[in-house]
Order: C-alpha cells, then sequence, then structure tokens
C-alpha cells in the first residue's frame, strides 16, 4: 500500500525542536504551551483540565505545579547551577527555597550520576515536600565553596492537572486509541518524539479520504494522566476500543522495538508484527509485557483490559541516554522519527482494512462465470489471482480474519484486502461481526 503525506520527516523533527526546550511536569503552564505548539499542527487538539483534588481510581489530582528561577549561586552571585542552561537542573515538583547554606548541608540536595560524570538527571517527586537540584557529576565535584546560595521560585497550589484529546469521527463509532505523554521536560527520544509523532499521525488521519473507525487521539501525563482519563472514560473505552498504540521512543534510528498488552495476539499486537516483518522489513526487539513501563500498564490493567500496544524505536530504559540531559535532540533524526511514524500508520491501515469474512456458498462457487477464473493456454489450472481467489475463499469461515489468511496464505495482506473487495461485490463473501454474531453460523 503506498501512501501520500504532505509532510516529512523533516516537518516531524521541526516540531521536537519546538516541544523540546519547554519545561513541562504532570501539571502546570508548560503542559498548556505545549499544546499551543501541537495545535499549531493540528488545531483538532481540544485542551481539557481536571482539578486539584479529583479522585481518579486510586489517585487524587496534585497541586498544580509551577516554577519561574531555580539557581545554586557561589557568595560573588556567580550562578554554578541554572534552571535558564537546562530543564532538568531542578527535580521536577521541588518544593520553594530560597536561603544561604553551607556545603555540607546543601549536599544532599544535589542529584547526580557518578558513572556518567556529564549527565544531568532527570528526577521526580510529585507527592512529596521536596526539593533538589540535578547537576552532572562533574559539576558537583566543582563546588567546593564553603557557602551558596539556594533559590527556587516554584509554587504548588490548587489549580489543575491539563490533557488534550482529538476525537476523529468514522464510519463506526469503534475506535482506535493514540495515546501519548506530556510531563517530560527537554527528553528527546524519550517523550519529545512521542508528542511530535502523534501530532503527525492526528494530521494523517484526518487527511484519511475515509476512516472505518473512529480514532481518540490522547496527550496525557504519564501514569496519572492515564489513570484519570481512564476513570473518566471507563465504559466508553470498553465499548469502543478495538486496538490502541502507546506513543513513545520513537524517535532515533537505532532499531525497532514492540512492547505487546498483557492479553496475547491482540489485533494491534498482529498488526504491527505484520508492518515490522512485512512492510517495513525490519529487525526489531521482541518484549513482553513483563518488561512494561509505559501507559499500557493502565490500559492493559486487569478490569481496564484493553487491546493496547507500543511499536518504539529504542524502547525507554534500553538506550544509555534514557532520563538525562544527553536524551536531546541530537538523539532523534528525521529519519528515526519518519521511521516511528510509518511503522504506526502501517498497522492502522492494517487494522483498517481488516475483516473478518463468510463465504456465502457452499463448497467452491462457480468462479468462471463470474469472471474470477479463466483457462490458460499454456494448461496450468490457476493463475496468480485465481489462487488468491481460491486461498481467501478457502479460508474465509467466519473467524479467520483476513490478516491470519494473509500469514497462512504468504499473500501480502493489502492484495488480499483488493481481493476481498471483488468477492464482496459478487456476493461471495460477506463481513461478520464476530462481537455480536451467534456462535452456531449457517449459510
Amino acid at each position: 500500500m503506498t501512501t501520500e503525506f504532505s509532510f516529512s520527516g523533516a516537518d516531524i523533527f521541526a516540531l521536537a525542536e519546538k516541544l523540546f526546550p519547554l519545561h513541562r511536569s504532570i501539571t502546570g503552564n508548560g503542559v498548556r504551551r505545549t499544546h499551543d505548539v501541537i495545535q499549531k499542527v493540528v488545531p483538532e487538539l481540544v485542551t481539557r483540565e481536571i482539578p486539584s483534588g479529583t479522585k481518579c481510581f486510586d489517585w487524587t489530582i496534585p497541586n498544580e505545579w509551577n516554577i519561574t528561577e531555580a539557581y545554586i549561586a557561589n557568595m560573588e552571585g556567580e550562578r554554578i547551577v541554572d534552571l535558564v542552561d537546562n530543564n532538568l537542573h531542578v527535580m521536577s515538583y521541588s518544593s520553594p527555597v530560597d536561603d544561604v547554606m553551607d556545603r555540607d548541608a546543601l549536599m544532599p540536595h544535589l542529584i547526580s550520576l557518578p558513572d556518567m560524570p556529564d549527565a544531568i538527571p532527570f528526577v521526580t517527586s510529585y507527592f512529596d515536600d521536596r526539593w533538589a537540584f540535578c547537576l552532572t557529576e562533574n559539576q558537583k565535584r566543582s563546588m567546593r565553596d564553603d557557602k551558596y546560595r539556594v533559590v527556587i521560585r516554584s509554587t504548588l497550589a490548587p489549580g489543575s492537572m491539563t490533557y488534550g484529546e482529538i476525537q476523529i469521527p468514522g464510519d463506526s463509532k469503534e475506535e482506535i486509541l493514540i495515546h501519548t505523554y506530556t510531563c517530560h521536560p527537554s527528553m528527546g527520544n524519550n517523550e519529545t518524539s512521542g508528542m511530535a509523532v502523534t501530532a503527525y499521525l492526528a494530521r494523517a488521519i484526518l487527511d484519511m479520504p475515509r476512516r472505518h473507525y473512529s480514532y481518540r487521539i490522547v496527550y496525557v501525563p504519564e501514569t496519572i494522566g492515564a489513570v484519570a482519563y481512564i476513570s473518566l472514560n471507563l465504559e466508553t473505552l470498553r465499548k469502543r476500543i478495538v486496538a490502541g498504540f502507546i506513543m513513545t521512543c520513537v524517535g532515533d534510528d537505532r532499531t525497532y522495538s514492540l512492547m505487546p498488552s498483557r492479553q496475547a495476539e491482540t489485533l494491534p499486537e498482529r498488526a504491527a508484527r505484520y508492518v515490522l516483518e512485512n512492510i517495513l522489513q525490519v529487525p526489531y526487539d521482541d518484549y513482553t509485557y513483563l518488561d512494561r513501563g509505559s501507559d499500557e500498564r493502565q490500559y492493559c490493567a486487569p478490569g481496564v483490559d484493553l487491546p493496547v500496544v507500543s511499536i518504539m524505536r529504542s524502547k525507554y530504559g534500553t538506550y544509555p541516554e534514557y532520563h538525562t540531559s544527553l536524551d536531546d535532540l541530537s538523539v532523534l533524526s528525521a529519519d528515526g522519527l519518519w521511521g516511528g511514524f510509518l511503522a504506526t500508520f502501517q498497522a492502522i491501515q492494517v487494522i483498517e482494512r481488516n475483516e473478518t469474512l463468510a463465504a456465502t456458498v457452499l463448497c467452491e462457487p462457480w468462479l468462471s462465470p463470474r469472471g474470477l477464473r479463466a483457462p490458460l493456454a499454456d494448461g496450468k489450472f490457476l493463475d496468480d489471482f485465481s489462487k488468491k481467489v481460491s486461498h481467501l475463499l478457502a479460508y474465509s469461515d467466519g473467524e479467520t480474519d483476513l490478516l491470519a489468511i494473509s500469514t497462512i496464505t504468504k499473500i501480502p495482506f493489502f492484495e488480499l484486502a483488493l481481493v476481498a473487495e471483488i468477492l464482496k461485490e459478487q456476493d461471495l463473501l460477506r463481513p461478520v461481526d464476530k462481537r455480536t454474531r451467534s456462535q452456531n453460523q449457517s449459510f
């Protein structure tokens, strides 16, 4: 299947460049500014707010956190560590402080990575009254003065948690979910890539001439945002979601990765494997649900049980720059982002065209009068098209979908889907709704 797009990997990278510098946490004005940037690409994104104190299953939406300034300076006023230089320099949700401190008293509030002396770690403390600075090990070792001025100008007050949603209608009310998160500041592959690729997935879906499924595209803070979103929409999600994709770590060009659902062999997992193995034809790192770490933990949780997977490039936690300042824009590439986009978009196209079909005639139908089989001069029994017709009819039992038949017969999926359209027009196949039909299907 070939599709023309009005954008390229360079456009996705340009959006990533705009999103990367914004300071984000699970709440606050940085998330709202992030939505403003995304809306330049997808004006259909609607921003919503959940008030602080709202109960969401076992969680409660915290007070809103905002920060305007943070630094450590020596007594001559020289700033040794400054939030202006890197968004990771302050532990997310740090409480305010303005003090002159002895070096020994300050040291427990400094977080570094001794094994990565040039990297600033990403650290959070969303629900504890704490403060800390994150800095490189080299910066920490250079701090030898007796006293330092320490300033964090932050606020923690009742407000709200911001999330965004795009709903795109299709012919069916059944939905495909695309989910990404907006809470990590200035990390390239880990978060910026997911936000940027998701925006252009939304653009591509909006540009599709026809959509069988409806689409639900969600931007939320990781974990608590997903929990809150599910708590607000659980019954609708259970009724409508047929497949879902978590968009994270989709921007480098080192590898591809697949994170499946808790439930085995879900539709999005099967579509993802087909795309990676047969369309993109790339090797990929094949993980299990035991390796989970993103918001599939919420959508696949017992009692929620939604078929949600991730097609990633380098998976979170597996590449050396992960959760540090080294995961910057240099980790991303236009080609890497484009590969992340194509993998999920192609999987969506497979799901769009996939269906379960039942033959309408007992035994083999008479194909020749319908123009579906013609005698060949060289005496061969079947030509290539007739073989596809024959194989598709042989496996269209009302139980086996097109994706499974493609795997069994080795007929490329989109070629098989075209044959299916022809046979439906000839009334030799009819679609089956597997969720509502009776167990005993008769002709």
